[in-house]
């Protein structure tokens, strides 16, 4: 392969009952994902719930990142918000930090045009001191950012790229029009195998925060065209995704329990998302997908008891 694999983790926010940030859960968390290969972050994104927190958790969530991190991975920042003036705002209260870009989701709550749209991510632009990233959403916001406005946008001078979480055939004709020159960063975890298999070398979600030498394993079947190894992974990754999305419990409280078990404190489910139950946990646990994920693993005292 000619470029580099880049898998890039949306981090989950740990939080502390009372919703403040849980500093060494984020640090475990980080610090988990750097130990397994991980070359970039998204924090305060989809996972990171940001659209939920405090504004003072978002801010020491930022803060934090920054000074964990400690320039070891790219660092994206998620900064959407319902409004231009509201995005803004976000965009000002983070660009004093050292992150590589801010990550804007299309706008929501009130529809847009594709027009509306051109005009609020390059008025962002113009206005950010860091590289702007598009993030096309449309089955949480209900708005799409069409071929030929990612197209238009692409053009501007600091807007650098794009994170799609709709399927990959809806970004596809932008990569064939525009190639490298435009960051094209793919949510796609149910296809990475494919993906990888076909030159597709960037990629993000969430789910890597969980599991994340299972991700190191596809990186390094794909450097090796390990074709079997690399689908024997995905097929583990499909099975855990289907899971948690099927799985009783909200799925950001079984998340929670999960990362736990790997010794990172905090509460990933903010209010109003229940807790997990007693029972939902210890099912949990009883299948053989999540045993997977802790086999030849030792867990200890702590780990059995992290504190939220």
């Amino acid at each position: 392969m000619t470029r580099s694999i880049k898998m890039i983790t949306a981090l989950g926010t740990p939080l502390t009952p009372e919703e403040d940030l849980h500093v060494e859960g984020l640090a475990a968390h980080l610090q988990d994902q750097l130990d397994h290969g991980i070359n970039g972050f998204l924090v305060a994104g989809t996972m990171g719930l940001m659209q939920l927190l405090k504004e003072t958790t978002y801010r020491d969530l930022v803060a934090q990142s920054v000074a964990l991190n400690a320039g070891r991975a790219e660092l994206l920042v998620g900064v959407g918000d319902t409004s231009y003036v509201r995005t803004l705002e976000r965009i000002r209260m983070v660009e004093e930090y050292a992150i590589d870009g801010v990550v804007a989701l299309a706008p929501f709550f009130v529809k847009y045009s594709q027009e509306d749209l051109i005009d609020y991510y390059r008025s962002l632009a113009d206005a950010s001191s860091r590289p702007l990233f598009l993030y096309d959403l449309p089955q949480t916001t209900g708005t799409k950012l069409e071929v030929e406005t990612v197209l238009q946008l692409a053009q501007h001078p600091n807007i650098h790229g794009i994170k799609c979480s709709d399927h990959f055939v809806t970004i596809r004709p932008v990569m064939d029009a525009i190639g490298d020159e435009f960051r094209v960063i793919i949510a796609q975890p149910m296809l990475m195998d494919v993906l990888l298999r076909t030159g597709v070398t960037e990629h993000l979600d969430g789910i890597y925060g969980v599991v994340p030498e299972w991700i190191a394993a596809m990186v390094t079947a794909t450097e090796q065209e390990d074709w079997e190894r690399l689908a024997a992974a995905q097929r583990d990754l499909s099975e855990l995704l289907r899971v948690l999305q099927t799985f009783s419990a909200p799925l950001f409280s079984s998340v929670t329990v999960l990362l736990n078990r790997r010794g990172i404190p905090g509460n990933f489910a903010p209010q109003p998302m229940r807790p997990i139950t007693a029972a939902e946990e210890a099912e949990l646990f009883e299948l053989p997908i999540v045993q997977k994920i802790f086999a030849g693993k030792a867990v200890t005292a702590a780990d059995e008891n992290v504190t939220l």
